[in-house]
């Protein structure tokens, strides 16, 4: 078995996930106060809590693992390099002098002895800024420790004022729970009961989070941060999907009216249901389906009903469903198969998916009405447009070539 050796990055690999995790727990611990917060990671500080309304962060969090106990120093690197974080993102913030000054958090394992500034500046009765800042000024004048000379004169190098503005902020929250003991913290904190489930909830959770937080840590994607509201709906989705809960509908299945229905007319829904010969009488209940599916989707998103990647995973098996039905009828197609039969083909594509897709419930688990199933299967119809678009729905054979113009019909056989 291999040893771990004077290079082994285990601890600060643990680290790292300790970020994350932590960064999972204190948004489930805001959201009790404030479901609109967001927390983001690696911009301004390890982690960030911003409320919707404001584009400055709310509080900055730096987090500091250590396997062993012990205390924490004063004249370390982990509390040194976090004062100089904080002050270059309060540089950045340009509210050093003036202005409203997000809370600085140190959340460590380790112990902030008594006597210690780093004792002085936890949250409680005991808590004293002045003196405090009296212990760091010393210690930030000091020849040594050489290893956080260049961080203390960030702080030497502040005007009084700043000096205790800065040190007004910092709070130590000490003696925090190690690596090994987040998941019964974070299952105390959202409400997760002991039980059967317990650990497949939390496995869930911490799957869906680890997915999210590569996604707003990757610049190049659209996702900044992630909102507590964001968290307690994915919970809700696992717990419910476990308890058998079904979606709420609260649309009403109505027929359209001449206006609506003439006003997809034009839409690659509607033409993929042309080109296998559906006439209008057909095609109305689809459209109807269509429709309020798509209505339904968006109010379980805007009320959290739902997350976006619940939605998705909701397709992908409706796609699952439709890819093994096309290949099973378009398989006997050939090149010179007529057009009749082409058709022909498609319908039963579209015939079986449509049953297939309306005993599918959106959560599993639990029952969906038929119409979300098959409204959903005529939107990922609808955006059909690309040759090697990997999630590309089509009845017709050759839906593939006919949506890249979807006035184009088939021709007559």
């Amino acid at each position: 078995m291999a040893q771990a050796g004077s290079h082994s990055a285990a601890g600060q690999m643990t680290g790292y996930l300790y970020q994350c995790e932590l960064a999972l727990v204190e948004l489930a611990r805001h959201s009790w106060d404030e479901p609109t917060i967001e927390v983001r990671m690696e911009v301004l500080d390890d982690v960030e809590f911003l409320y919707g309304a404001t584009a400055d962060p709310h509080e900055l969090l730096q987090s500091k693992h250590r396997e062993k106990a012990g205390r924490l120093s004063e004249t370390g690197k982990d509390v040194w390099r976090s004062v100089a974080s904080w002050i270059d993102a309060l540089q950045t913030l340009n509210c050093l002098s003036a202005g409203t000054m997000p809370l600085l958090r140190l959340v460590t394992t380790q112990v902030a002895a008594e006597g210690t500034f780093l004792h002085q500046l936890r949250p409680g009765p005991g808590r004293s800024v002045p003196d405090a800042l009296i212990r760091m000024q010393e210690i930030a004048e000091a020849e040594e420790p050489a290893n956080t000379a260049d961080d203390r004169t960030k702080f030497t190098a502040l005007t009084p004022a700043q000096r205790y503005r800065l040190a007004a902020a910092i709070e130590i929250n000490d003696s925090s729970p190690l690596m090994s003991d987040l998941d019964s913290t974070l299952a105390r904190t959202l409400g997760i009961r002991p039980g059967e489930h317990t650990r497949a909830i939390l496995d869930d959770i911490k799957g869906w989070w680890y997915g999210v937080a590569v996604e707003s840590l990757d610049k190049t994607r659209a996702r900044a941060s992630v909102t507590a509201q964001e968290l307690q709906c994915r919970l809700e989705e696992i717990t419910d999907r476990y308890a058998g809960k079904n979606l709420p509908i609260t649309e009403t299945a109505r027929r359209l009216t001449a206006a609506e229905i003439a006003a997809y007319q034009d839409d690659l829904v509607v033409a993929q249901m042309r080109w296998v010969g559906l006439k209008d009488r057909a095609i109305a209940p689809y459209l109807r389906d269509y429709h309020h599916a798509r209505a339904q989707r968006s109010q379980w998103l805007r009320t959290f009903k739902i997350t976006e990647e619940g939605l998705e995973d909701y397709d992908r098996r409706l796609w699952d469903e439709w890819d093994h039905l096309f290949a099973r009828h378009t398989d006997p197609v050939e090149d010179d198969t007529p057009d009749t039969e082409r058709r022909a083909a498609g319908k039963r594509v579209l015939n079986d998916t449509m049953d297939k897709v309306a005993d599918l419930p959106a959560r599993p688990g639990s029952t969906t009405e038929g119409w979300i199933g098959r409204g959903t299967m005529h939107s990922l119809a609808g955006r059909s447009r690309a040759l090697d678009d990997e999630d590309a729905v089509g009845w017709h054979p050759d839906y593939p070539d006919l949506c890249h113009n979807h006035h184009d019909e088939p021709r007559d056989a």
